[in-house]
């Protein structure tokens, strides 16, 4: 199976290209596996203690889903190959150095971020350092 995206540490960093989405967000899970209607998580994963989406704060609140870590969405523009070696270890370190917690989720051709509201343009700025 040939490798899609990019894999060169040195070109993922230099291509980061962070784009920072509207809204806040939040981390559910559902022990019952139930995507309640009304509700477009933008990730969902199964566990086998439940499913976890990633949903707008506003329409877990309306569901009546009680979130965790509010965030602000931070996608990477660059399309980085799932085999990529390093660049999620570059991002972590540049945002532990700046004391900006996050959780990484992979998709197929991006990578997507979400840190504290507070912190997410000063991720960004780290981000842009990072990519030089």
């Amino acid at each position: 199976m040939p490798v899609t995206g990019e894999t060169d540490l040195r070109r993922l960093l230099a291509g980061l290209d962070p784009v920072l989405h509207d809204g806040e967000y939040v981390f559910v899970t559902l022990p019952d596996r139930e995507t309640p209607p009304g509700t477009r998580p933008v990730f969902v994963f199964e566990e086998d203690e439940g499913r976890t989406l990633v949903l707008p704060r506003a329409e877990a609140e309306e569901a009546g889903l009680d979130g965790v870590f509010p965030s602000a969405w931070i996608t990477l523009r660059i399309h980085s190959s799932l085999e990529a070696v390093g660049m999620m270890a570059a991002i972590a370190t540049a945002l532990a150095e700046a004391g900006i917690s996050c959780n990484a989720v992979s998709a197929f051709y991006h990578d997507h971020l979400f840190v504290p509201p507070d912190r997410a343009r000063d991720a960004v700025a780290a981000l842009r350092d990072l990519a030089g």
